[in-house]
């Protein structure tokens, strides 16, 4: 008997050792993934996190739009203000070639002081700093549009000829025998194209290079274009700007 109690201990010492030594085939289900509740937990808090980002991406999106618009809408304004100047230029260089005057005798008026030569009393715009050269291409306005604004955008984006204001340097410029044809014919005989726009610019509200125009003679709430020329350029985008206004209205 004592020789079997031994025996069994030995062999329940030998079971145990092997037991603590042999690692477990089994593994806790608590430690083979996620269970479902933690799964629709972590889908619940992604989703919440998305409806709350979406959001802020989509303001984010129409605040670089509206960016884009007015960056647009300032170029071609800028672009119409500068051929409108040029081109009334043009115009008053062909009444002083009229009036037997020389545009030194112009330029060295007061900057005040308006044109005699102008209908209305227009101030001299000889001394506009802005405008270096004059449109010498007098027909492309029509009689319904003595205002010289452009006809269309495509003539900002063609270009028109141009001469120089006055010579090149500024010994010429003080001689009051100097006109304007001398000093074209001095710097440059052939008239040279003018670009005013790159290219029409495309309308990020509506993703097409077409805008709504209003002419000088149209009233401000008009919904339609005279057709006389451009004087104002809008978006036909019908939304409305974060800040409440709508683009049509910019």
């Amino acid at each position: 008997m004592k020789r079997r109690r031994q025996g069994d201990a030995e062999k329940k010492r030998r079971g145990e050792i092997l037991f603590s030594v042999s690692p477990s085939p089994r593994v806790s289900a608590s430690h083979s993934g996620f269970s479902l509740i933690e799964l629709i937990i972590t889908v619940s808090v992604l989703a919440i996190l998305t409806l709350g980002v979406i959001p802020l991406v989509q303001v984010s999106v129409k605040r670089q739009k509206e960016y884009q618009l007015r960056a647009a809408l300032r170029e071609m304004r800028e672009a119409i203000d500068q051929f409108h100047r040029e081109a009334l230029a043009g115009a008053q260089y062909q009444a002083n070639q009229q009036q037997g005057q020389t545009t030194a005798q112009q330029e060295q008026a007061p900057r005040n002081q308006p044109n005699p030569n102008q209908q209305g009393g227009a101030p001299n715009i000889f001394n506009d700093p802005r405008v270096r050269v004059m449109i010498t291409d007098q027909t492309i306005f029509t009689a319904d549009n003595p205002d010289r604004f452009p006809p269309d955008l495509d003539t900002l984006v063609k270009g028109v000829d141009v001469l120089p204001i006055s010579a090149g340097s500024l010994g010429r410029r003080g001689n009051l025998n100097y006109t304007a044809t001398e000093a074209a014919t001095g710097d440059s005989a052939i008239p040279k194209t003018k670009i005013y726009l790159r290219q029409i610019p495309v309308d990020p509200m509506t993703g097409k290079a077409e805008w709504d125009f209003r002419s000088c003679y149209d009233s401000a709430d008009t919904t339609s274009w005279g057709g006389e020329n451009i004087f104002d350029v809008h978006s036909k985008s019908t939304g409305t700007a974060l800040n409440g206004e709508k683009y049509s209205d910019w």
